[in-house]
């Protein structure tokens, strides 16, 4: 089988829960990959096939989302970035066509297979937001942000084949076609052995929250924080605080034995943290609501806190809840990555053979 498979390039969460699918995919299958940003060379390194198109992108400020200077960046990257993606695009229709394509909310792909009739099967943790029922008391104050992201989400892939959504909250379906299964999860988390420790794990997306470093000071408790500082390229110490350089194995070995996790809302570190069965303080960016409602699942569940901003206080409070939320994540057990596996081979079997009249059939919803 021939298989397109886009890969959303803001942020890594899309790429690190890609490859785990990649590599058995590409054991098994012809694939070529389009991604863009970060997310690229990631991928690049690990698959041959890779093809590199631009996608949009997000401003920071602090720890929210600023939509203004998130328009001016993408439309000067527009500029620039769809002619390239028009290249691309006629050079996989020369030199490869796919029988089915896979998204993790990637638009390029989706819009290749609609443009050729091909079923599109949807892998990504947003869909949860669209395809399920969230209780009016989960959202309560959250009404207006829900149904705009619902609204965002729904338009993003409409109308594909099937839609596997990767969890680690379990809400009430309202939508057919849709299949809940545990977090994917790349084997370096799956190997590591959680042990008790005593600093907190930051991590920060944003290098313009320049207020983060005062707040940890005051609350005095160790802590390693990656993100903050990319300039450095060794740890620098600054009273309780370790700025660490990324490194792929020393953040799984700090996330391992911490005793907490400070961060965003954003899923893949959540799913690892939960996983490894460490309470997480969750701090969602503004204008994010993806990442609020993993927040509000996650202390609605007792595995953390959610909170709007951080403070001194916050994080006082969010160490008082330790213990409840290391005996509640007592009970956590998955095996996301055979079940998610198993759902989307029998998808893409099952996309295979209906591939030449799905299109006719197409639901739109």
């Amino acid at each position: 089988m021939r298989i397109l498979y886009g890969v959303v390039g803001e942020g890594m969460g899309h790429a690190t829960r890609s490859r785990v699918l990649l590599e058995e995919l590409t054991k098994e299958h012809e694939v070529h990959i389009v991604v863009s940003g970060r997310a690229q060379d990631y991928l690049a390194k690990r698959f041959q096939n890779v093809h590199g198109i631009w996608g949009l992108t997000l401003a920071y400020e602090g720890n929210s989302v600023k939509k203004w200077q998130t328009v001016l960046q993408n439309l000067t990257g527009a500029v620039k970035g769809w002619p390239q993606n028009i290249r691309q695009y006629f050079e996989l229709v020369d030199g490869f066509r796919p029988d089915v394509v896979v998204s993790d909310f990637e638009s390029f792909s989706y819009m290749f297979a609609r443009n050729h009739r091909l079923p599109v099967i949807s892998v990504d943790n947003m869909q949860v937001i669209n395809r399920c029922k969230h209780e009016p008391a989960l959202l309560a104050g959250h009404e207006d942000s829900f149904e705009t992201s619902r609204a965002i989400v729904k338009a993003k892939l409409p109308g594909a084949f099937h839609y596997l959504v990767t969890t680690f909250f379990y809400p009430e379906l309202r939508k057919r076609r849709t299949t809940l299964a545990p977090s994917i999860l790349r084997p370096e988390i799956l190997e590591a052995k959680s042990e008790p420790g005593e600093h907190l794990l930051v991590y920060q997306t944003s290098t313009t929250n320049t207020a983060l470093p005062d707040i940890l000071k005051a609350a005095g408790i160790p802590c390693r924080v990656y993100g903050l500082r990319r300039d450095i390229t060794e740890d620098l110490v600054d009273g309780n605080l370790t700025y660490r350089p990324f490194s792929e194995k020393g953040f799984i070995d700090d996330l391992r034995t911490a005793r907490g996790v400070v961060a965003s809302g954003g899923f893949t570190l959540m799913s690892e943290a939960v996983y490894l069965r460490k309470p997480v303080l969750s701090v969602p960016l503004e204008g994010q609501f993806e990442q609020v409602i993993n927040a509000l699942y996650l202390e609605q569940l007792g595995y953390g806190m959610y909170v709007k901003a951080l403070t001194v206080d916050a994080v006082k409070e969010f160490l008082t809840r330790v213990p409840r939320c290391q005996q509640a994540l007592q009970g956590y057990e998955q095996d996301g990555n055979t079940r998610m596996l198993a759902a989307l081979r029998e998808q893409l079997a099952l996309a295979y053979e209906h591939r030449g009249h799905w299109a006719m059939e197409r639901a739109q919803d």
